[in-house]
């Protein structure tokens, strides 16, 4: 590791996006934060310096939307924020995981454009965790269908195969 990476100070710019949205304004934590501890497992990355905040979406929006299919996570990686759904990976759970894909694409364009606006520019920004054991068949429809909305459930969240 060089000597200016170990002095160099990032800036999130999650935080930044986080402060200007009234719906999540003061949620912003560092690192993973944000994330249960037993979700926090889930995500590998090459280097956890750059990983700069995160933000609980679906409990700071919680109060605001109650009766809606939140999504999960906002994670910043490198200046990059990837929104994460952390859910059950069976076929049953499609239509919940898309109605969340849904109501987070509306949020982040009406509520929070400045978070919106923070993803990654050549990789995909929308990622589904599975919890338990995964049940959705490779060449079925709900496969079809997800691939069409750009969302892949996958047992662990892994910048480097993005």
């Amino acid at each position: 590791m060089t000597e200016k990476l170990k002095t160099q100070k990032l800036e999130s710019y999650l935080k930044i996006a986080v402060d200007k949205t009234e719906d999540v304004k003061g949620n912003f934590h560092m690192g993973l934060g944000a994330l249960k501890s037993s979700d926090r497992q889930k995500i590998i990355v090459p280097n956890t310096r750059y990983i700069l905040g995160s933000l609980d979406i679906d409990t700071s929006t919680k109060e605001k939307y109650p009766q809606k299919n939140r999504w999960d996570y906002a994670i910043e990686y490198n200046n990059e924020t990837f929104f994460i759904e952390i859910h059950p990976g069976s076929t049953n759970q499609i239509p919940i995981v898309l109605a969340k894909l849904e109501w987070l694409k509306k949020w982040l364009t009406e509520k929070a454009p400045e978070i919106k606006v923070l993803k990654p520019k050549n990789k995909p920004p929308y990622h589904w965790i599975y919890t338990n054991r995964y049940a959705i068949l490779p060449n079925s429809k709900y496969r079809k269908l997800l691939a069409q909305k750009q969302l892949v459930p996958v047992k662990q969240w892994n910048y480097s195969s993005l």
